[in-house]
């Protein structure tokens, strides 16, 4: 890296010292020989010989003037000035004093005006910018052609400009294209100047991407010495590696898009998790496990389905690849692989990781404030929403049904809202092409959530509206665990889960249809709650939501409105609410 640094300020000096060379000699060629032609007149009149007619674009030089330069410039000459128009060469308006040289001109501008003047140059440094206007090469033209458009003709002596002006080449309107040499000789010079910084930067993003690339080739030789593929866990090798070129191209080829909501590359997604280190387990169900794991620098959850579980684990990929399903209170999805652990096959789902764990562990954990439980309530809602909502355009988002919604299928993140995660059982609607999609997934949802019209097997199915209106049922039973444990008049119950008291941890199908639609039981309001404003909206909303009559129970868009208007009615809730909602 310090040679390759090295070579660029090497070359940098080089290419600078180089322009500045050329741009010297460019300057070089404009400074007339003036002391050459002075001194060949000088030594012409000293040897006795008679001066030749001088002619009219040169500089005349006074006989009696010194050969040395110091003091040919101390003598000084009167001359005549004036500026144009001098429309009489005898006329002179003035003069002036102290001059070193005298002259007169003749110059025609671009459209063929013709304009005279006389003056004199009263310091050396005046003399190439006049005199050398038109001055002559040895036997050759006039520099660069100037002929046509300036004469000038500079003289040494008293009043020596007098008399007729100076004459101008024939011109012709062909010739106006003489301008443009000075316009190359430019470019020439911004080519010199800006050639090397181009040159440099061109260096040095050759040099960035070699050193970007040496870079990456360490890291990797670094990774392939601690074997990628092995991972320590809880002093037990678990071993990653990929189950075959069908990981997930068999089984995504027709629903895996690019988009907002599809998370990582497939390709990607191919070599996910050889990347993924598993740290520890943080959950188990009848599904599989979830695992904590780190990915880049960044902890993630790893959600890893049992072989038999494999259509849940396809039909869950298949709705988080949706595309536009991505919003702030539906899971964030990475991606998904196809591993194998000891010869036996896994299925893993990887997406954001919470801290916190699921709503069901935070209840547990915490008694709510107002403002927690309308924030928790609303953005379970606002997802809701957006997962509800059919999404039209070009590739446009379907309606979904969530269908599994329950407080462990909710997670609580960091500043206190939720995200829906679980999608597992979901199902997908177009109203364009009129398509519902079930899945191929035989397995029911929670019991204990099911609304009276799944258990009494009266929802039609194919009906997304019927399927809709379950997951408002299941959300009025969330929203009364949330308020449970909110303080109200100082106390916060004990976190139960619904029907706790009238059912068995663990009930059955016959259970849940007794209690839900032959006693039409549901879980018990304290009356309490009637003291508190708020507390007493919220009773409402979720009786309204668990209704029995499934054409009663509120959309999602209506119940995340309510919330908002009765936290808005609430001075002791202070929550900025313009992001969430409608």
């Amino acid at each position: 890296m310090e040679s390759n640094i090295y070579l660029v300020f090497l070359l940098t000096f080089l290419l600078y010292n180089n322009a500045r060379a050329e741009i010297s000699d460019h300057l070089r060629e404009d400074i007339p020989d003036l002391d050459m032609e002075l001194s060949s007149a000088s030594s012409a009149h000293l040897n006795g010989k008679e001066l030749p007619a001088v002619p009219q674009n040169s500089v005349q030089t006074h006989p009696r003037r010194h050969i040395k330069s110091k003091r040919r410039m101390k003598r000084r000459y009167k001359c005549y000035s004036c500026e144009p128009p001098c429309r009489d060469p005898y006329e002179f308006t003035h003069t002036c004093q102290n001059a070193i040289q005298c002259w007169k001109s003749r110059t025609r501008d671009a459209d063929g005006q013709v304009q005279e003047s006389r003056g004199c140059s009263t310091s050396p440094d005046q003399l190439p910018m006049i005199c050398s206007q038109n001055s002559l090469k040895i036997n050759g033209p006039s520099k660069r052609n100037t002929g046509k458009f300036v004469n000038v003709v500079c003289c040494a002596g008293d009043y020596c400009n007098e008399g007729d002006f100076p004459e101008l080449l024939p011109f012709d309107s062909n010739d106006v294209t003489v301008i443009t040499a000075d316009t190359s000789s430019i470019s020439k010079m911004l080519v010199a100047v800006l050639g090397p910084f181009l040159v440099i930067a061109l260096l040095g993003a050759v040099t960035i991407f070699f050193i970007r690339r040496s870079h990456r080739k360490r890291l990797a030789a670094s990774r392939t010495k601690q074997d990628p593929e092995a991972y320590l866990v809880n002093d037990e090798l678990l071993r990653a590696t990929s189950a075959g070129d069908s990981t997930l191209r068999e089984y995504l080829q027709h629903s895996v898009t690019s988009g907002s909501g599809s998370g990582l590359p497939l390709l990607v997604q191919r070599t996910l998790a050889k990347q993924v280190t598993l740290i520890e387990c943080i959950g188990r169900g009848k599904y599989g496990e979830v695992w904590r794991g780190h990915w880049h620098g960044e902890s993630i959850a790893v959600k890893i389905f049992f072989s038999r579980d494999e259509e849940s684990w396809k039909r869950e990929t298949e709705i988080y690849s949706t595309i536009l399903l991505r919003h702030e209170n539906i899971l964030g999805f990475i991606g998904s692989d196809m591993t194998s652990r000891n010869s036996c096959t896994q299925l893993w789902l990887m997406t954001h990781y919470y801290p916190l764990g699921s709503l069901f562990d935070h209840l547990n954990r915490n008694a709510l404030s107002h403002n927690d439980m309308v924030w928790i309530c609303l953005s379970i809602a606002n997802g809701l929403v957006h997962l509800h909502t059919e999404i039209f355009g070009k590739q446009g988002k379907p309606a979904m049904a969530h269908r599994d919604l329950k407080s462990k299928n909710i997670l609580v993140t960091s500043n206190g809202s939720c995200v829906i995660a679980d999608f597992g059982l979901a199902v997908t609607h177009s109203h364009v092409t009129g398509q519902l999609d079930l899945g191929n997934n035989p397995k029911v949802g929670t019991k204990r959530y099911m609304a009276p019209e799944v258990l009494d097997e009266s929802i039609d199915l194919e009906c997304f509206e019927a399927l809709r209106r379950t997951d408002i049922y299941a959300f009025g039973l969330v929203l009364w665990e949330v308020c449970r444990r909110t303080i109200s008049c100082g106390i916060a119950e004990e976190y139960k889960v619904p029907f706790y008291d009238v059912v068995p941890m663990d009930p059955s199908f016959e259970d849940m249809r007794k209690v839900v639609c032959i006693d039409n039981y549901r879980p018990s309001i304290p009356n309490r709650w009637s003291s508190d404003s708020l507390m007493t909206g919220m009773s409402k909303l979720m009786k309204e939501c668990w209704h029995q009559n499934p054409d009663v129970r509120l959309p999602a868009l209506r119940i995340k409105k309510t919330i908002h208007k009765l936290a808005s009615a609430d001075e002791k809730i202070r929550l900025d609410f313009d992001e969430v909602c409608v």
